[in-house]
């Protein structure tokens, strides 16, 4: 893929300050602050029959449209030999992009939730990937064509194609190997129910280290200050990192929410979870998935999750078949995989036309 120029732009970096700014606010704060409200909006907005999903997807287009005036220019202006949208908003706004800028170029979608919202769904797309069969027969059912439906799992960063090693990564962060690490991922939790945690997994009767990943929350970084270690567990907190994937493969669990992107970094990995907290709608879903597949354990009771890491730490086996489940589940070649099916399709539509250096536009 050495010869093909990728572009990645956020569409939203085209739009209207005051649409931005509205639909950011509108997701933190429905999906933080009443949940059951934001749960409500997405599975009511799920339409099952397919004509009227499409023109209701439409219709949306059309009301978003006046607040994207700049994209229609950009996607003129960049004239790529495909467009390759993550988010729904791009994808739909193409419909009317096409006719208003005359570009007609093969549009795809790369669906980021383990199953796919109406949405998603829009005229003239020529591929969907998906994260799973399961996506991909929901979609066989609502009446899309098969044919562009591709199982290639949410793409994740190629460095999780590389071979590492448990003991590699333990040694190069200084991490103990002569006991279990469980990670905490909090940066998209509420602090006082991390503190929560947190406290019960300090107090629990076992040798161990905790690493509690804070990340851009500094309200989180505060609520465990004066927190400290026990003679069994030891704690160590880290703020904004560059090494997730290093602490993914160098722990033997992972606590985590349910967002799209970091349990399929974890599952490529094959790491198993204990998610905490899913936001109603689509977190809930992914959480389904990786339970019923077995590569994780979902909780909704924060007094369960120091039990719960308790029993599968003493049950190697129980682990081992979890680390499986999550291979089975994961998908570490994705991102490579669908430029692969669209680079071939592209040889398939005109082979004496196509040009030198395909240039796909990532949008999101």
């Amino acid at each position: 893929l050495s010869d093909v120029e990728v572009l990645c732009e956020d569409a939203l970096h085209y739009a209207n300050s005051l649409y931005k700014n509205a639909v950011t606010q509108a997701y933190k704060q429905l999906s933080e602050k009443v949940p059951l409200l934001y749960k409500a909006f997405y599975d009511g907005s799920d339409i099952s029959d397919l004509d009227k999903s499409l023109d209701s997807n439409l219709v949306w287009a059309k009301l978003e449209r006046p607040f994207f005036k700049d994209l229609g220019q950009f996607v003129r202006e960049t004239d790529p030999d495909v467009i390759v949208c993550v988010q729904q908003i791009p994808s739909r706004l193409l419909q009317l992009l096409e006719k208003e800028d005359q570009v007609s170029k093969p549009q795809y979608v790369v669906i980021t939730d383990v199953i796919a919202h109406s949405t998603w769904i829009n005229y003239g797309v020529d591929g969907y990937f998906l994260p799973n069969a399961l996506s991909a027969s929901l979609l066989v059912q609502r009446g899309v064509n098969p044919d562009i439906l591709h199982v290639t799992g949410i793409p994740v960063k190629l460095e999780i194609t590389t071979p590492k090693t448990q003991e590699e990564t333990r040694s190069r962060h200084r991490l103990p190997s002569d006991r279990p690490i469980v990670t905490l991922f909090g940066g998209g939790l509420n602090p006082k129910r991390i503190r929560t945690m947190v406290e019960s997994l300090l107090e629990m009767p076992m040798s161990l280290m905790l690493i509690v990943v804070a990340g851009r929350n500094e309200k989180l970084t505060d609520a465990l200050e004066d927190l400290t270690s026990t003679e069994l567990v030891q704690l160590r907190e880290l703020g904004l990192i560059d090494y997730v994937d290093d602490l993914v493969v160098a722990s033997d669990l992972i606590i985590t929410k349910a967002g799209g992107l970091i349990t399929s970094e974890i599952l490529a990995r094959g790491t198993p979870m204990v998610i905490v907290d899913p936001i109603p709608g689509q977190e809930e879903q992914n959480a389904d998935v990786i339970a019923a597949a077995g590569a994780g354990v979902q909780l909704r009771l924060l007094e369960m999750v120091a039990p719960a890491v308790q029993y599968l730490l003493e049950r190697p086996d129980r682990l081992q078949e979890m680390r499986q489940a999550s291979q089975k589940l994961g998908h570490p070649r994705a991102a490579l995989d669908i430029a692969e099916q669209i680079l071939s399709d592209l040889e398939e539509r005109s082979p004496s036309q196509l040009p030198l250096n395909p240039t796909p536009s990532y949008t999101s």
